[in-house]
């Protein structure tokens, strides 16, 4: 039986600025215990923001996002421009602040939400192509953007003042606890809270892990 290529894509190294690494190594874990092979890939810009996450306090720092990642992916990166869509099965974002500032502009605004525009591009292109999608943690937003106007049911815990503001976009928020994720079958996309609820590894893998599972499924 062929493997299953699972695209993941980074924002960064660490919670405050970049991609969960917690979230981020789970997710890889999961996907080569079910046997899949995994690509990761960021895209080649720089960082909006730079957090000591010792301090918890912004540094003046400059980071590139492609090469803070390839911290988290052993190096094991490509940039997000040279991803081949044929060649991928499925995708999954894990979270951490840098989907929010990094991947998107979530963290900076109120109003309408832009998506890094390779970002938009591949996920635009890979949902046209039936692949499935997941996002973890505060990624979903990037889910809710994109395709709430084809009534997307998805998750980001049980955030109700963010529920309010893309429920105006056609979203259909699902709350759910850390240990679960949210299937969208018709719409081919996972979501789960993570770290937006769990207080830990342990209760943050089991949602993590079925989401991987679910997209393998539907791959």
């Amino acid at each position: 039986m062929e493997k299953k290529r699972i695209l993941v894509i980074l924002s960064g190294c660490g919670v405050k600025d970049g991609s969960e690494i917690q979230e981020s190594v789970l997710t890889l874990l999961a996907l080569d215990r079910a046997g899949a092979e995994t690509l990761c890939a960021a895209p080649n810009i720089m960082s909006t923001l730079c957090v000591d996450h010792f301090r918890g306090t912004k540094t003046n720092e400059t980071r590139n996002v492609l090469t803070e990642s390839a911290r988290i992916a052993r190096g094991h990166i490509i940039p997000l421009s040279q991803v081949e869509l044929d060649q991928i099965d499925g995708i999954i974002l894990p979270g951490g602040l840098g989907a929010a500032c990094n991947l998107s502009d979530f963290a900076y605004t109120q109003d309408q939400i832009t998506i890094e525009p390779e970002l938009q591009k591949l996920l635009l292109a890979a949902h046209q192509k039936g692949k499935p999608l997941g996002f973890i943690c505060i990624a979903p937003v990037i889910a809710a953007t994109l395709f709430g106007s084809e009534g997307i049911r998805y998750t980001l815990g049980n955030d109700q003042e963010l529920a309010t503001r893309f429920a105006k976009n056609g979203a259909e928020h699902i709350n759910c606890p850390p240990s679960e994720a949210v299937t969208d079958e018709k719409l081919k996309i996972v979501t789960t809270p993570a770290f937006m609820l769990a207080e830990s590894l342990a209760e943050a893998e089991p949602g993590i892990t079925q989401l991987v599972n679910e997209v393998l499924k539907l791959a």
